[in-house]
């Protein structure tokens, strides 16, 4: 038993420095949900949902109070854009489902909860700036040329919110040496 010992250290640190190096941001929304109402609806509630989600999980598991106080803001300001894409969708006329995490998400989250202590903040961070910037194109994208004019205004409010929310990313991660 203790002839492999070795080998089974070797092996949980090599799992170790592969996970540490992974990030896995969420995949982008698709284009069409940057004209159409259904999909932009649905790529903004994932989206939110997304953040608050690894939020949540940021909670959980960060010390730092600049990750805890970024986490606790993301989620309040996630579920008050998620509250008015959907008034604006109804407004529309729409009915769209409760917003869900796609496969691509949700191995996002998996991967923050699983990340050790010492590799939690940066993959955080690695995960949130590509996700706000991909946020904040779905937003002024739609916001210019979406199809439904109350949608449209409600991306335009969301833009301001998210811009905020990735140059505090993009701050926290250089701060840190790139975490």
């Amino acid at each position: 038993m203790t002839r492999y010992m070795p080998v089974s250290i070797a092996l949980l640190l090599a799992g170790t420095a592969v996970a540490a190096t992974a990030q896995t941001p969420p995949p982008p929304p698709p284009a069409e949900a940057k004209v159409q109402a259904d999909p932009y609806v649905t790529a903004a509630g994932r989206s939110d949902l997304y953040e608050i989600n690894s939020s949540q999980v940021a909670l959980e598991k960060s010390q730092n109070p600049a990750i805890r106080g970024y986490a606790d803001m993301l989620i309040k300001h996630h579920q008050k854009t998620t509250a008015a894409t959907l008034a604006a969708a109804s407004k529309a006329g729409l009915t769209p489902p409760a917003p869900a995490l796609d496969p691509g998400a949700t191995a996002s989250i998996n991967e923050l909860q699983l990340a050790s202590a010492a590799d939690f903040d940066r993959l955080y961070l690695a995960q949130q700036v590509p996700a706000h910037r991909a946020a904040l194109d779905l937003h002024q994208s739609y916001g210019t040329g979406g199809d439904q004019a109350p949608l449209r205004a409600t991306a335009r409010k969301a833009v301001p919110i998210v811009r905020q929310h990735l140059a505090q990313a993009e701050r926290m991660q250089q701060g840190a040496g790139g975490m």
